[in-house]
């Protein structure tokens, strides 16, 4: 039998030792960051222990009668030891069904980690939620490049990368998220008629809490913000949580040498360079302009996928 725990502030330094020699956990799920907006969600993240031992964890939230590997997160599936193995998961999986009944839930949702962040193969929570039943509803399209491979850029990505090497723009570290931020939302709202998912405020407070995850790197010229990228680093990938230009920077070519500054340069020795998704509505609307333009970078889809299984 696996038992199943509530996380509570007793188990903080447990769970964050486990999570960092996980085959498959990242700093997001880290204590200090899947709380980081705790006002808006109410934690219910669990532990599994067999034989006594910690063996996976979830970092989870309860919305009415819905368990969500946590709605705040950009993934949140099942961290799980080195050890794990499908039958142990098939347990897991198992208990996590049992203690969720228990706790008179309908239903969860359940977001998977994409491979790309895997340190070991470690798919096993996605053949248990098939045996058990679950439902997949939703599919998004992630553009990666693998990096263990030659960078083959389009042929107008080369053209307009010469326009912007011919302007010499320097690349920088920053801490500026404020402007940054601001660039972000302008570009939202101008396009989408959205809001960052993150404040400034909490982006500052996070890249202090992660220096070693965290990163913004800008291009600056004359005191304008002309483009800047907020990256987030894991073992295995480099993945760009926010990116934005001016009108300027695109026009001139800066926020093309960005990117390529990261991808030949700061990230060169990862395996992946995540640009983020590029669909809407469930994954039913492709954006095809924006993967369009991920994609003119050498970078190819990786699907994240949504489960649900009800109760």
């Amino acid at each position: 039998m696996v038992a199943v725990v509530r996380y509570s502030d007793r188990y903080k330094s447990e769970w964050d030792a486990f999570v960092q020699a996980s085959k498959n956990g990242t700093f997001l799920f880290l204590r200090d960051y899947v709380e980081y907006h705790a006002d808006r969600f109410e934690d219910h993240s669990l532990l599994f222990y067999h034989k006594g031992k910690l063996v996976a964890v979830l970092p989870a939230n309860a919305s009415n009668d819905e368990l969500h590997s946590h709605a705040g997160l950009s993934y949140g599936g099942i961290a799980s030891s080195k050890k794990m193995k499908s039958p142990l998961m098939l347990q897991v999986v198992e208990a996590l069904i049992r203690y969720s009944r228990e706790q008179h839930f309908k239903a969860l949702f359940y977001k998977a980690i994409p491979h790309t962040y895997h340190q070991l193969p470690a798919e096993e929570d996605l053949y248990a939620l098939f045996r058990y039943g679950a439902t997949l509803y939703r599919r998004d399209v992630n553009s990666v490049i693998d990096l263990g491979q030659p960078v083959r850029y389009s042929k107008d990505r080369r053209w307009r990368l010469s326009q912007g090497r011919q302007q010499e723009w320097q690349v920088q570290r920053s801490e500026d998220y404020a402007g940054f931020m601001q660039l972000v939302a302008t570009k939202l709202e101008s396009r989408h008629k959205l809001q960052p998912v993150h404040t400034a405020e909490e982006v500052g407070r996070l890249a202090k809490l992660f220096p070693e995850n965290i990163s913004l790197y800008t291009i600056i010229q004359e005191g304008e913000l002309l483009t800047g990228a907020l990256v987030y680093e894991t073992a295995t990938a480099a993945h760009c949580q926010y990116i934005a230009a001016n009108k300027r920077a695109q026009e001139e070519g800066a926020a093309y040498v960005l990117v390529e500054h990261l991808i030949r340069e700061v990230y060169l020795h990862k395996k992946y360079f995540s640009f983020g998704i590029s669909t809407e509505q469930q994954g039913l609307y492709l954006n095809e302009g924006l993967v369009k333009y991920k994609e003119s970078y050498g970078a190819r889809t990786v699907v994240h996928d949504f489960y649900r299984l009800d109760f």
